[in-house]
């Protein structure tokens, strides 16, 4: 049965591959042809122009305002942070500050910032520049990460954050209301890339389009659902690029694009099949990256409805009615089982937490208990692209409507592009839906509390997409959040995993992966964990 199951959605798949094929390349620029930026050609020499397919196209180019690894791969490119990561981990290292000194209290950190920065407008750049840019997050209301990362809520919306200073022309103080142990490496994010003060006064509501940082490429053009393409910035204070150019290329369909691969018609690309992996390993022209595994997949329930996923007994019958073992054979070795809202590869897991396992019996006796004895019909919300942490999102969802039918849950597919996947989930439109998330700083609460937490649980801008709120939780990781002993944290981290697994608010699916498939003369290129790297060391022949 479960052969039958995994040749029957691969043969949906393929006839799908075959006719998407058919149309792939240059005829699937945007009909809209909506650009923004220089829409000049570029003088840049193509033979040094690096190639990069993706799935889906950006959302925004602040990054500030969004939270899809799809914008945050294009706004790494274009901006720098005050501090950043080494290549290989999460340990952070100078970026905009060269040091900076954290007080014995941890309430206080004092940064020294290069003096040697100017913005791709030509503006230099100065402790001033960086109290512009939180203060802008502060009182924007819709910079997402603002809210997430600095603990703000409705009730407190600055979280733990009192104070950015300019204590000197080249010189920053944080004063924080309280300690916060992850502060140094959620600095070193890409969402707190410094943006041009100038431009983002300029451009106003129209800035996302039209980005201005100091990083190691300049934007040039966007042409919403085709291409997004940046050049080399000359001055760049360190390593300058290596290739003049970087076209960001959207090709939705996997397949499509890794035949656009092998014909030579771009140099690298995400989200390549997990059955053409072997291949591509062994075609010599090619060569397979895996980034290393920081992240999970997983289908939330949205717990926020009057309706049957408001109760933990409806949520335990979804997660028993599952087979994962069977469901992992979709991901052809890229996927590890997921039981916890974190990887394993992160300190503070618990691996004591034992997964719910495939029982549709005791899954029918939940579901009758909760007063659904006859049948349950539900929507899923599925990304009709793939992604890092779910490469075949339209094979999964088939496969999970399959094995929840057999415990009378009747699944209804609705699948969206990504941005429209992205806000309707936001907003709560779901009964059970997709996503994932990627690490951006190696620690719990990025994963824990940016996910899971009810203060990341507001329609419009959720992170929580379970709209899952726990007081207990709350509790435990607000409390992690101000403790400096990373014992102690862990032990708390433990905690809300056991709690969150009992409540059941998602089904966690995998940890993978993600393949990187790229022309074998491709060098310099190293994939970091947290899914986003600097271009800036790539060579091409």
């Amino acid at each position: 049965m479960k052969q039958h199951l995994l040749r029957t959605l691969l043969g949906v798949a393929l006839l799908t591959l075959l006719v998407v094929a058919g149309c792939s390349g240059d005829d699937q620029a945007s009909t809209d042809n909506e650009e923004s930026g220089d829409d000049t050609e570029s003088s840049q020499n193509e033979d040094n122009t690096l190639v990069f397919a993706r799935g889906a196209d950006s959302q925004q180019l602040d990054p500030s305002k969004v939270t899809d690894g799809e914008s945050l791969y294009v706004t790494q490119q274009i901006y720098d942070t005050l501090v950043t990561y080494k290549e290989d981990g999460t340990e952070v290292k100078p970026g905009l500050a060269t040091e900076w000194e954290v007080s014995d209290d941890g309430k206080k950190y004092t940064f020294q910032l290069r003096e040697d920065v100017k913005f791709h407008d030509g503006t230099d750049f100065t402790a001033e520049d960086v109290v512009y840019n939180f203060d802008r997050w502060v009182e924007t209301e819709d910079s997402i990460y603002f809210g997430y990362m600095f603990g703000g809520s409705e009730e407190d919306p600055n979280g733990f954050l009192k104070s950015v200073e300019a204590t000197g022309d080249y010189e920053v103080t944080f004063t924080l209301d309280k300690p916060n142990a992850p502060f140094i490496y959620t600095l070193a994010m890409p969402p707190f890339g410094i943006a041009s003060p100038d431009a983002v006064d300029e451009h106003g509501e129209n800035y996302f389009k039209n980005p201005v940082g100091t990083g190691p490429f300049t934007f040039n053009s966007w042409s919403k659902g085709d291409k997004i393409t940046l050049d080399k910035n000359e001055d760049y204070f360190g390593d300058v690029a290596q290739i003049d150019q970087v076209v960001f290329r959207v090709i939705p369909d996997n397949g499509a694009r890794y035949l656009e691969l092998q014909s030579g018609s771009i140099d690298m690309m995400k989200g390549l099949n997990p059955q053409d992996i072997s291949g591509a390993e062994g075609n010599e022209d090619l060569q397979v990256f895996r980034r290393p595994s920081m992240n999970v997949g997983y289908m939330a329930m949205n717990t926020d409805q009057d309706g049957p996923m408001a109760d933990p007994k409806v949520r335990k019958a979804i997660n028993l009615g599952v087979d994962k073992k069977e469901l992992l054979t979709l991901f052809e070795g890229l996927g590890k089982d997921a039981k916890n809202p974190m990887p394993p590869s992160l300190w503070g897991y618990n691996d004591d937490v034992e997964p719910y396992g495939y029982d549709p019996e005791e899954a029918k006796k939940l579901l009758a208990e909760a007063g659904y004895g006859d049948g349950l019909d539900v929507t899923l919300y599925s990304m009709s692209n793939p992604r890092p942490y779910l490469p075949q999102p339209k094979l999964t969802a088939q496969a999970i409507q399959q094995m929840l039918k057999k415990v009378n849950v009747n699944v209804e597919i609705v699948e969206n592009e990504w941005e429209t996947h992205l806000t309707k989930t936001q907003n709560g439109e779901h009964d059970m839906a997709f996503l994932g998330w990627t690490g951006d700083n190696g620690d719990p609460d990025n994963f824990l509390y940016v996910l899971l937490d009810k203060d990341n649980a507001k329609k419009g801008s959720a992170g929580n997409i379970a709209f899952y709120k726990n007081d207990e939780i709350h509790d435990l990781l607000t409390e992690a959040q101000v403790e400096q002993d990373q014992e102690k944290r862990s032990e708390l981290y433990k905690e809300a995993q056991k709690i969150i697994h009992d409540d059941a608010p998602w089904l966690p699916i995998a940890h993978t992966t993600p393949p990187i498939a790229a022309k074998n003369n491709i060098e310099g290129y190293v994939p970091h964990p947290t899914g986003t790297e600097k271009f800036n060391h790539i060579q091409l022949p």
